[in-house]
């Protein structure tokens, strides 16, 4: 009896090696990334159904937007403030981008990529460790990612014999430029006004202000720059949003206590034609509300200045 009762757990073991065998080589190559996350490079992030990826960042995150929600799922606590969670949430292969913002206005895009259930030889990276570059902190080299000092700008100018500085240096155009006085504010609680941009071979410094006319302090997300059209139909509503690339900014804070204000320039490489039913615009908004931004329309062709000769 004892001998009948061994060859069957032999048979049960030996049915079971293969199973496990197949299993172990299922498992994906997991990886964990440390990267220097140059402002103007795309991260890619390699996700996988049924496993989730943590991004690590050097500041505490302020908001992250996906751009396929239904096919990706990101995750963001208080308790860590410096970690974000996706997941692919679709069986069949998908990418979309995503975007963190952190407090220190810092920006960080990734590429998240996932190829299903199916393909098991693409690797997984369980965890990205981002790093900052030298190039973050070093103004003149990439001053996008630089908020300046919190002081009032009005009270601060050059002298008159300063040579004019060139678009792409966004905080001394802001200081030689004017504070845009009467403003014509667009929005409600977060209003948002343009002044008059200045252009250089079709790049364009364009000077705006943020108020916040609610009851409570806001955080304001970076300015984005958007070619948006609107159809023929008969409610011509509006049906698309080309978004323009941006080259540096600037502004004076991010949080905005009740009644507060801030001002700021964009720099950005206009585009060289736009159909008759497009605008071009300045868009701004909350931290809390990504998806609902303050609209403000900007000259497609900035004024020369000084008249014509």
């Amino acid at each position: 009896m004892k001998i009948c009762l061994s060859l069957v757990h032999l048979i049960a073991i030996g049915l079971l090696l293969p199973h496990v065998a197949l299993a172990q080589t299922e498992l994906p190559q997991a990886r964990i990334v440390n990267l220097n996350v140059d402002p103007e490079q795309v991260v890619v992030l390699h996700l996988r159904p049924g496993y989730v990826s943590s991004v690590r960042v050097l500041e505490e995150v302020s908001s992250v937007v996906l751009g396929d929600p239904g096919s990706f799922k990101a995750e963001h606590s208080d308790a860590e403030p410096q970690l974000v969670f996706f997941k692919a949430t679709s069986a069949k292969p998908v990418e979309t981008n995503a975007l963190i913002t952190t407090r220190g206005g810092h920006e960080i895009s990734l590429s998240l990529v996932s190829q299903g259930k199916s393909d098991r030889s693409e690797p997984v990276d369980y965890v990205l460790y981002c790093e900052r570059p030298r190039s973050f902190l070093v103004a003149s080299t990439h001053p996008i990612f630089v908020v300046g000092e919190t002081g009032n700008v009005a009270t601060q100018s050059q002298p008159a014999s300063a040579p004019q500085e060139k678009i792409g240096s966004p905080k001394q155009d802001l200081f030689s430029a004017e504070r845009i006085e009467n403003p014509h504010w667009e929005g409600k609680q977060l209003q948002v006004a343009v002044g008059q941009a200045l252009e250089k071979e079709q790049q364009m410094a364009v000077p705006f202000a943020v108020l916040n006319s609610s009851a409570r302090t806001i955080e304001v997300l970076p300015p984005q720059i958007q070619l948006a059209g609107t159809s023929k139909g008969k409610h011509r509503k509006a049906i698309k949003a080309e978004p323009v690339a941006i080259k540096d900014y600037w502004i004076t804070s991010r949080r905005l206590a009740p009644g507060a204000r801030a001002d700021g320039i964009v720099v950005f490489d206009r585009p060289t034609f736009k159909e008759s039913s497009e605008r071009l615009l300045l868009a701004v908004a909350q931290a809390e509300e990504v998806d609902r931004p303050v609209l403000a329309p900007i000259a497609f062709v900035a004024p020369v200045s000084g008249g014509a000769k």
